[in-house]
């Protein structure tokens, strides 16, 4: 049961993308507590600043910032200092250590991260190719993907495929269903392959779920797509025909995107390292 409320104040500079990301990671390990987070992104003026201070002193909770500019810091920290609100500026640690390693002082320049530079670019050239190839689509061109997932109908392929292109992968992601002719795509793959598969309860929940969605959840045409029998059955046949034909496989059932999609770039690294070995020698 939770036991208490805490607000959380999340200030930033740039998108928040950081402090969203350390704020999940951090106060999932504690369970008796309701935390309300206030989201305060693209702080670069003290105008918006104290906008900022008038939402701490209205709810007070401890602060986590990425602000980068020096005023804007002494003042929030001046702010929450009067309010007795603890304030952490999560990226001092790692840049004080950057810069004793490097020798040099960092720029404070807010939301250098987010340039239009080749990386964004690939990114964006990424998410394009998984948008044309999602289910299947555009073979002719999958000789560009940098991975192919496959697996049987909701087996989180799609999002894992959206998922690394946000990290500059161009992933393809194919169906595999039984009876069917595999695709061509995967006869002489020149990129790894990959296999998603979960236990047979979560999807058939999952598919339950999707039906309902497009109101087919009634349908008799449909219940072979839930069948308990028939999916196991499916799901097997798909385990076999990755094994056969050597391509590794996830279970995804207790895992969320970011983690499956971990494991992707370990394989796909892993690729790379046998294929390199084999070519020198």
């Amino acid at each position: 049961m939770l036991t208490n409320r805490m607000n959380l104040h999340l200030v930033s500079d740039a998108t928040g993308e950081t402090l969203n990301a350390i704020a999940r990671a951090t106060t999932a390990q504690f369970e008796h507590v309701h935390i309300i987070y206030h989201r305060w992104s693209l702080i670069r003026t003290r105008f918006q600043l104290h906008r900022v201070l008038e939402g701490i002193e209205h709810e007070p909770g401890p602060v986590l910032s990425t602000v980068i500019d020096r005023a804007l810091r002494a003042e929030l920290e001046a702010a929450s200092q009067r309010l007795k609100v603890p304030v952490v500026n999560v990226l001092d640690p790692v840049l004080t250590m950057l810069q004793e390693a490097i020798g040099e002082q960092a720029a404070a320049r807010p939301g250098r991260q987010y340039v239009l530079d080749a990386d964004y670019f690939r990114r964006i050239d990424a998410m394009h190719f998984v948008l044309a190839h999602d289910d299947g689509q555009s073979q002719a061109t999958l000789a560009e993907a940098d991975v192919l997932l496959v697996g049987v109908s909701r087996s989180s392929k799609t999002p894992t495929c959206f998922y690394l292109a946000n990290r500059g992968v161009k992933a393809a992601n194919i169906p595999l269903v039984p009876n069917l002719a595999a695709s061509p795509g995967l006869e002489n793959p020149t990129c790894p392959v990959i296999g998603l598969t979960l236990e047979a309860e979560a999807l058939i929940d999952i598919r339950r779920h999707r039906l309902r969605l497009i109101g087919q959840g009634a349908r008799h045409d449909q219940q072979d797509y839930i069948d308990p029998e028939i999916v196991k059955a499916e799901l097997l046949w798909a385990r076999r025909l990755c094994t056969k034909r050597g391509w590794p496989v996830i279970d995804v059932t207790r895992r969320s995107i970011e983690e499956t999609a971990a494991t992707v770039l370990q394989l796909m690294e892993s690729w790379q390292a046998r294929r390199q070995k084999v070519m020198q020698g």
